[in-house]
């Protein structure tokens, strides 16, 4: 949330693990890395199991109580990093299913990802798994599973473009910073014990409904003046149904991912996104259209305006703050950028994605530090 002075034991935590200014590993993902709050361990230690050992700590010494363990993994943010093994494991895959010999498309600003062949990326997507599966088998030992709720998210989509452009989300469109699904659509699983697991919704939620339906499960009071824009899930849980209502996402700026200054409504199947840039308006049914290659605003207008006018009216009861026109851009400018971008930042991205993807890569420094040598 901020500097010292608005870290997580400062906004209701009683425990502190890791978190602190800042949302990617300094130092990266094997000790030593740099993280005040958050001691190195042993050389080579894996930061995101280091985290969920020490969730576990906290879950041993509360096992008697009610307790509220919030596991937040700095991965699978970049800077990625994995061992060799794991890259060797999914460099093979990758090979096996065919590597193609471009791996990338110029978006509106930047080259996005179109493979799903990145075999860094992939080995610290399976560190996370490991990690998650260790508290869960934590749980299975200490007889607290059948006690236990369990939520699992992502804030974003992946990487496709910007930061280490490293994954692709196709059939999705784009990824994190997009206002596409790429960006914005995520898993969402919850496990409560004797509660319809195994069983798959299609009912768009979104984060601010974690509050109520938490509050909800534990059979605590809902507090509506703090959770005005979310919704309690336990109805879908169990099988029924919510009332249709609109999701909306204010991006109101440029990213380091490519993605444009924008807002979002969702109702039902339609989505509209409105561009600041220069006013328009892209309307896309994504039943019919997830990938959202198909912009029905023309032969929809009575659609458009309607979700837009919902949109707005969101937006300024929220008090919203709007972009504003930079008077230093110039057409020459950015087309200049962009034409950079292509000439240079992109040819980088494919020989980099080529050489990952090469039986004699290394990365040098031993492996970021995971691959420890004792002499």
């Amino acid at each position: 949330m901020g500097e010292k002075g608005s870290w997580p034991e400062d906004h209701g935590f009683d425990i502190n693990k890791g978190g602190w200014d800042v949302g990617s590993p300094i130092g990266g993902y094997y000790a030593p890395w740099d993280n005040p709050n958050l001691p190195s361990g042993p050389d080579g230690e894996n930061l995101t199991m280091r985290l969920a050992k020490e969730t576990i700590n906290f879950i041993q010494h509360h096992k008697d109580t009610a307790f509220f363990a919030y596991l937040s993994f700095y991965a699978v943010h970049g800077p990625i990093q994995t061992t060799q093994e794991k890259w060797a494991k999914y460099r093979d895959k990758a090979e096996t299913m065919g590597i193609a010999e471009t791996g990338f498309e110029m978006g509106h600003f930047l080259p996005i990802r179109q493979h799903q062949d990145n075999p860094i990326y992939a080995g610290l997507v399976e560190s996370t798994d490991d990690a998650v599966g260790y508290v869960l088998n934590a749980l299975d030992k200490l007889g607290l599973a059948e006690n236990t709720i369990i939520c699992f998210t992502g804030d974003n989509g992946g990487v496709a473009a910007g930061d280490a452009f490293a994954t692709s989300n196709k059939p999705l469109r784009g990824g994190k910073g997009y206002q596409y699904e790429g960006g914005i659509r995520e898993p969402f699983f919850i496990k409560v014990p004797k509660l319809g697991n195994g069983q798959t919704c299609n009912t768009p939620v979104t984060g601010t409904d974690f509050y109520p339906t938490i509050l909800d499960l534990c059979g605590a009071d809902l507090k509506p003046e703090e959770h005005t824009d979310g919704v309690s899930l336990v109805p879908l849980l169990k099988g029924e149904t919510l009332a249709e209502r609109p999701l909306i996402w204010h991006y109101p700026h440029y990213g380091n991912q490519g993605g444009q200054p924008s807002s979002i409504i969702r109702l039902a199947d339609w989505k509209l996104i409105h561009y600041y840039e220069d006013g328009r308006e892209a309307l896309y049914n994504l039943k019919t259209d997830l990938s959202e290659t198909n912009d029905l605003a023309a032969e929809n207008p009575e659609k458009v305006k309607q979700l837009s006018q919902q949109l707005f009216k969101m937006l300024e009861e929220m008090g919203a703050r709007f972009p504003t026109q930079d008077p230093t851009w110039t057409a020459e400018r950015e087309k200049a950028h962009r034409q950079n971008i292509i000439d240079k930042k992109w040819p980088a991205l494919e020989k980099e994605r080529l050489w990952m993807l090469s039986e004699d890569f290394d990365p040098g420094n031993d492996w970021w530090g995971s691959k420890i040598t004792i002499d």
